[in-house]
């Protein structure tokens, strides 16, 4: 399902895990078969009087169509599309009134669960599929709604379901699952207050970090952008972390970077030096078996581009770990990577302050601030094998 130019983050998880990488994790076994669908249950706790408006978009696993469940978690192909797109069929399922509960049912997808706040979004369709919000582009037709989501995939192996902040930080909530002892476990919550604390601290970060502040014309603060995205919108300047990438690149022209990408594979060691403007890649026999040209900002927050990461068995995880060195700021003071420890994270003046920022007002400390910040398990989270129940709670914005 495109949704935008990143990998979402979830799906990476869940691409890790398949190809047995550890560093957000174990992989949790199915201790029983997963049901056709699972019960999702979505309560608001808000506090607005709007309507909210649900949407379960995604790919059906079993045949690989795009479409959308309804309440009951029957799937509906989307049909085609046209150029220019044409108007979607309206998925939305009528959300809980604030202080209510209601229960849908999750298919075998993997894909987003959007929510919005007192107006339906609008989703249009193109030859090549669903077109989804892309609001750094300000005729984006969903610029001035307040909306967020939820990425999950439920198949044979249980439930991966997580919130993001790959894309951008909006209205607040928390995701949930039950495993089949009736334990629950759950993520994303800010701590109280930490909804307004973030926009504060990102007003007061110089250097452009407080336009990424998106609100609708009436004043309503509907969003921060991720910086790459900021970027992309002239928001925030291209080369917000060229002065930290030129010092990283600096550094190991003259020393070695160490890579150790498998928490279950300590043996596993490729070695990074810079030459002629170029970090390689070496393995234990010398070989060199990836390479990378000096990114820039927006590879950086992006994670791809000059940091693209297949999933393979040797760029992909090289990658994954550069990137989250680069945004994180540990590379100058740890040569070991990946750095899992988060004492070390964002200490430098260039850094990924949005991140940052995002991290701080976490009640449980995780959230995916960029599209690999699972690597060392900071990750916003859950899983389970035997998922009876998933949740999603809209929290309070005060």
């Amino acid at each position: 399902m495109p949704a935008s130019r990143k990998l979402p983050a979830l799906l990476i998880a869940l691409l890790l895990c398949a190809a047995g990488f550890t560093t957000a994790g174990p992989t949790v076994r199915a201790e029983a078969a997963v049901p056709a669908t699972i019960p999702l249950k979505f309560t608001n706790n808000s506090g607005r009087g709007e309507p909210v408006y649900i949407y379960n978009l995604g790919t059906l696993l079993s045949t690989g169509q795009q479409g959308w469940a309804d309440a009951n978690g029957t799937f509906h192909p989307w049909p085609a599309g046209g150029n220019p797109p044409t108007p979607a069929p309206d998925a939305s399922i009528a959300g809980p009134a604030s202080g209510q509960s209601r229960t849908i049912r999750m298919p075998k997808f993997s894909g987003r669960i959007y929510f919005s706040y007192g107006q339906k979004l609008v989703f249009k369709l193109t030859t090549g599929g669903l077109v989804q919000p892309a609001v750094q582009n300000p005729g984006d037709p969903n610029r001035n709604i307040l909306f967020n989501w939820s990425e999950y995939t439920l198949n044979d192996s249980g439930l991966w379901i997580n919130s993001t902040q790959v894309d951008m930080f909006s209205a607040p909530y928390a995701v949930g699952v039950k495993a089949g002892n009736g334990a629950v476990r759950s993520t994303g919550r800010l701590k109280p207050g930490g909804y307004n604390a973030f926009y504060n601290a990102l007003r007061g970060q110089p250097g452009g970090w407080a336009n990424l502040i998106q609100t609708r014309p009436d004043g309503t603060v509907l969003r921060a952008l991720a910086p790459g995205h900021g970027i992309e919108a002239g928001a925030l300047p291209a080369g917000v972390m060229d002065d930290y990438i030129n010092r990283v690149w600096s550094k190991y022209a003259t020393s070695t970077l160490t890579v150790t990408p498998f928490a279950n594979q300590p043996n596993t060691k490729y070695y990074g030096r810079v030459s002629g403007g170029v970090m390689n890649f070496t393995n234990s026999a010398g070989a060199v078996v990836t390479s990378f040209q000096k990114p820039d900002s927006d590879s950086v927050f992006g994670c791809y581009k000059r940091l693209d990461a297949p999933n393979d068995q040797i760029r992909g995880p090289i990658s994954r770990t550069l990137c989250a060195g680069l945004n994180r700021s540990t590379l100058l003071v740890n040569p070991s990577q990946p750095d899992t420890s988060s004492a070390n994270f964002y200490q430098d003046v260039v850094t990924n302050h949005y991140s940052r920022k995002i991290h701080a007002q976490m009640a449980d400390g995780k959230a995916y601030g960029f599209a690999f910040d699972d690597v060392g398990a900071h990750e916003s989270l859950v899983h389970d094998g035997n998922p009876q129940e998933a949740y999603v709670t809209l929290d309070p914005f005060s």
